[in-house]
């Protein structure tokens, strides 16, 4: 019978590479799934917080 010895070095990488697959896969499906939604128009785009309100900037540079 062959047994297998794992160290645990070995161990800790093993684990290490499980949480990083597991991360890698869920970030990059929550990317996919933000793209396809997106093509699809399923996204809330606030046009609000992305624009500048020049109005806001003028006034603030006229005040002494």
């Amino acid at each position: 019978m062959n047994f297998l010895y794992f160290d645990p070095g070995l161990g800790a990488m093993i684990v290490q590479a499980l949480v990083a697959a597991a991360a890698g896969i869920l970030l990059f499906s929550k990317n996919v799934m933000y793209k396809v939604k997106s093509i699809l128009g399923l996204t809330k785009e606030d046009a609000e917080e992305d624009s500048i309100d020049i109005e806001d900037e003028t006034d603030a540079h006229d005040r002494p």
